[in-house]
């Protein structure tokens, strides 16, 4: 199945063929993730932002003379070039694909401002009202517990999530979710989504996750045990 990170791979991987032509998708898959996180624990995100973006050799090169980053070896270096190409070409089509979120709209259930949170936003649409959420938490919270919130199950048109790797709009019900990981949502443990199977898998297996589950295998038992809530059916 084509997704949007594996075309941003592919793309990635013409722009610099010849110097890593042993790379396979996977493994640059990796490097992004890594390079991510070296970005954010490591660099200036001013100084980060003056780097052009163009070849692989050239932000090289420009990472050496504007030096946004401590502590920068070779391996972490070579990641944070692949995630600032990543970055680059996949942004415009985040963009188009993203679930839009109005400036000022709050979770029904925490409370909190969605759009600081684009990683994790949920989408339920109930007739013609819009519902937006800061994690799939509280978006089956929202749904499995409708009976506290006003609003008609039976009247839903539409459900969505974010896949956490391309940040994608995807069907909530098609999509696979990432039980007991290390990465945290804004309200805490959470199900990460994804589109595929193997990018779950993937991730998965990256952050010591327990298992995967469809969306019609989230009980009520799970969602509250997310918040360490023992829930009695």
């Amino acid at each position: 199945m084509k997704t949007t990170l594996l075309l941003v791979l592919l793309v990635i991987s013409f722009s610099f063929a010849e110097n890593n032509s042993n790379i396979s998708a996977n493994r640059q898959a990796k490097l992004i993730q890594k390079g991510e996180k070296v970005s954010k624990k490591l660099c200036d995100e001013k100084k980060l932002s003056k780097i052009t973006i163009k070849t692989f050799d050239e932000i090289s090169k420009e990472i050496d003379e504007v030096k946004p980053c401590v502590a920068l070896n070779k391996r972490n270096k070579e990641a944070l070039i692949y995630f600032l190409l990543s970055k680059d070409k996949n942004s415009s089509r985040q963009k188009k694909e993203a679930i839009e979120v109005p400036k000022e709209s709050k979770c029904p259930v925490c409370g909190m401002f969605i759009r600081k949170y684009p990683k994790w936003v949920a989408l339920i649409k109930v007739e013609d009202k819009k519902h937006y959420f800061d994690g799939v938490k509280d978006m089956m919270k929202f749904y499995i517990f409708d009976a506290d919130f006003p609003y008609d199950r039976s009247k839903i048109e539409e459900i969505k999530v974010t896949d956490f790797y391309t940040l994608k709009g995807i069907d909530a019900k098609e999509a696979f979710y990432v039980l007991g990981s290390d990465v945290y949502g804004p309200m805490g443990n959470e199900l990460v989504p994804f589109e595929t199977k193997k990018e779950a898998q993937n991730f998965m297996k990256d952050h010591k996750a327990d298992k995967i589950i469809k969306f019609q295998d989230i009980t009520p038992k799970i969602v509250m045990a997310l918040d360490g809530i023992e829930y009695n059916e």
